[in-house]
């Protein structure tokens, strides 16, 4: 028999099968919240899709340890974050190629032993959700070959791209790469042995990774025992959030390379920049960084036996570090044992440890800019830094929450890959610790250093962090576990709130009428935000001394509702960081105002109902 499940008298959708996953969610709320208020249709389209029977045989597949061999058929049915498993090719490729609306393939051994042509990626995996592509030993000891990827991955989400010995023992040819994975979140790319013995081959990245949330890539023995190959970096990581960049051996005993990076990170967000034995060994090298990592917030740079034992090699540091906030860099080694070398910084930041810098009488240091001891040994934020790094409307006071202000809506848009909650007669079946990650990785074929893994690691490391004072804090992978940790806290008689919808961000948006949450009474709050993972995952923690809102936004302009937005207040804020991003925007410091902000798409926050 199937029944028409409602909720306060409205059909939540089709038909459901009494003993789905969605219809026992249903039941749980019924049982668990006791008010008559609407049931959150948002919350409940989270429940899994799984049909009762497939619920029933997954589950029994994880109890057996047995869901690896079924992963594919489990991820399309249960909606999850998987990404294909891509079998080897060697196949080669004799004639140009225009690639234009591929994804998620494998070219191996594509281009090898190639005699000059020229192939095309244009669009290359655009607005792809998991675009997972393969470029293995691609131009490997080619002559004069030239690959273009324009916009390749761009808007893409959760994207791997491997390049393992691309154009290794190449001879001259070049390779191009425009916009690549532009405005991509969390995107982990991998050139290992790029250009590795090639011969006057040129490689440009412009405009890699900019706008980039939370990527890591890594550039492996690029260019090692190169000859005259020029590279060039112009806007690599430009605006990105959290990037992680290695250079390990890059440029690694290669001779007469001439190596740019333009506007390397600027603008942004804690980058991490790792560059091991660059330079080593190389001859007559020419090295310059020009704005580099300017404007950056926070960040660290690690240079270890940079240029070690080169002979003639120049580096320029222009404007390294300019203006950007706190960061920390590290020169291990730097020059150790070097000829004949010439190194220039131009306006170099603070905080910064020279270790067994090599040959000083060759160092030039113009404005380098030492901290400052008391107060003032934190740089303030400059105010191209907050207007770049703070999104406009991101933060602001309780003031702004007046009927009839106008004020800057961030882009409050979910930008996680679309999945579901696993029910949890699955989910309390599998592992969820860090000490669990070797059988983590086997479920979801995650395999070493992969996307995956990291995207698995970065979860488990986040919900087995230690809660801050006074935070109570939990992971939850199912809808029934969310609700359990938001009546343990906050009680039965709850109510949970997300924004309506996306409209208006990006864009000005006017307060309409706003309604204080338990009469705008200080309260307490569970508020609930995404964390990435293969199954819908949630990070729920107890938020103390708050205030909860509820406002119409209008268009300023026909003044008409565009949406119905949810606001949270932050009364206590002195356990924050004096580097928070809300102290930027605010212009003040821990515990010295409230900060509040919008609940973002699919976030949601939990309180005692009215």
């Amino acid at each position: 028999m199937q029944v028409a499940l409602t909720a306060a008298g409205r059909n939540l959708g089709a038909v459901e099968n009494p003993f789905s996953p969605k219809a026992y969610l249903v039941r749980y709320w019924n049982k668990e919240v006791r008010n008559d208020a609407e049931k959150p249709s948002f919350l409940l389209s989270k429940a899994s899709p799984l049909t009762a029977v497939d619920s029933a045989a997954f589950a029994k597949l994880a109890s057996q340890n047995g869901l690896s061999s079924k992963l594919p058929e489990f991820c399309a049915s249960a909606n999850l974050l998987c990404f294909s498993d891509l079998g080897q090719s060697l196949e080669k490729h004799d004639k140009d190629s225009t690639f234009t609306g591929y994804a998620a393939k494998n070219f191996t051994n594509y281009g090898t032993d190639r005699l000059a042509g020229v192939d095309s990626f244009k669009n290359y995996s655009i607005d792809e959700n998991l675009p997972v592509d393969s470029f293995r030993r691609y131009s490997h000891d080619s002559v004069n070959h030239k690959d273009q990827f324009t916009n390749y991955a761009s808007g893409g989400n959760v994207v791997d791209e491997s390049f393992n010995s691309y154009a290794g023992g190449a001879t001259s040819g070049a390779g191009e790469f425009k916009k690549y994975a532009d405005s991509v979140n969390v995107p982990n790319l991998r050139f290992n042995s790029y250009s590795d013995d090639s011969n006057g081959r040129a490689q440009s990245f412009t405009s890699y990774t900019e706008n980039g949330n939370a990527g890591d890539q890594s550039f492996t023995s690029y260019s090692k025992n190169g000859n005259g190959a020029p590279n060039e970096f112009t806007g690599y990581g430009t605006s990105s959030n959290v990037v992680g960049s290695g250079f390990t051996g890059y440029g690694e005993t290669g001779n007469g390379a001439n190596d740019k990076f333009n506007n390397y990170g600027k603008d942004m967000n804690n980058p991490v920049n790792r560059f091991k034995s660059y330079g080593d060994g190389g001859n007559a090298a020419v090295e310059t960084f020009t704005s580099y990592r300017d404007k950056a917030n926070v960040g660290e740079d690690s240079f270890q036996s940079y240029a070690k034992n080169s002979n003639g090699e120049k580096i320029n540091f222009a404007n390294y570090g300019k203006s950007f906030n706190v960061g920390f860099d590290k020169f291990t080694g730097y020059g150790k044992g070097a000829q004949g070398q010439s190194i220039g910084f131009k306006i170099y930041g603070v905080n910064n440890s020279f270790s067994d810098y090599a040959k000083k009488e060759s160092v030039s240091f113009k404005s380098y800019t030492k901290a400052s001891s008391g107060k003032g040994t934190r740089m303030a934020a400059s105010g191209s830094l907050v207007k770049r790094w703070v999104e406009p409307g991101k933060f602001f006071r309780e003031s702004m929450l007046k009927k009839g202000v106008v004020m800057p809506m961030p882009d409050i848009q979910d930008k996680m890959p679309k999945r579901s909650f696993l029910p949890r007669t699955i989910s309390s079946k599998l592992p969820f610790a860090t000490s669990k990650i070797a059988e983590l990785k086997q479920i979801f074929h995650a395999d070493d250093n992969s996307t995956m893994e990291k995207i698995i690691l970065d979860a488990l490391q986040e919900c087995e962090r230690a809660p801050s004072a006074g935070e109570t804090k939990r992971c939850v992978g199912s809808a029934e576990d969310m609700i359990d940790f938001a009546t343990t806290v906050l009680g039965r008689n709850v109510v949970v709130r997300s924004t309506e919808n996306v409209n208006g961000a990006k864009h000005n948006v006017m307060i309409g009428s706003v309604k204080g949450i338990n009469g705008g009474k200080v309260t307490q709050s569970v508020s609930c935000h995404q964390s990435l993972f293969p199954y819908l995952l949630y990070y729920c923690h107890s938020v103390p001394k708050v205030r909860v809102y509820e406002a119409d936004l209008l268009d300023p302009l026909s003044k008409a509702k565009i949406n119905h937005g949810v606001a949270i207040c932050h009364l206590d804020t002195s356990a924050w960081s004096p580097t928070h991003g809300s102290f930027m925007a605010l212009g003040s410091g821990p515990g010295q105002i409230e900060v509040c902000h919008w609940i973002f798409q699919n976030d949601m926050t939990w309180a005692i109902a009215d």
